[in-house]
């Protein structure tokens, strides 16, 4: 299981953005913040999709976006099995790949 920190935020909402920590594997993908989890899903009930603002998780008919960072948004994309993405985030999966 990989696990990440994330910033979370509701699609068409605004204010301030849920600090959360991501949990993933083959089978299943986690959100829970420091004393709650917010949901755990089989990933063959989510579908991911990674855009220029971040990581688009539609699930139960909602979308939220997953802000990593710079430093691990390639990792995550690895291993939520992601092939597509913006340019700059499919160089970044290209060189981790690589240096496997």
């Amino acid at each position: 299981m990989s696990r990440y920190d994330a910033d979370l935020r509701v699609v068409g909402e605004h204010g301030q953005p849920l600090h959360v920590v991501v949990d993933i594997d083959e089978e299943r993908l986690s959100l829970h913040t420091a004393d709650t989890e917010i949901g755990s899903w089989a990933r063959s009930e989510v579908r991911i999709n990674a855009l220029n603002d971040g990581f688009h998780i539609r699930v139960e008919g909602d979308e939220i976006v997953l802000d990593l960072g710079d430093e691990v948004d390639a990792d995550f994309a690895l291993a939520a099995g992601l092939r597509a993405g913006p340019p700059l985030l499919r160089r970044k999966m290209s060189a981790r790949l690589r240096s496997q």
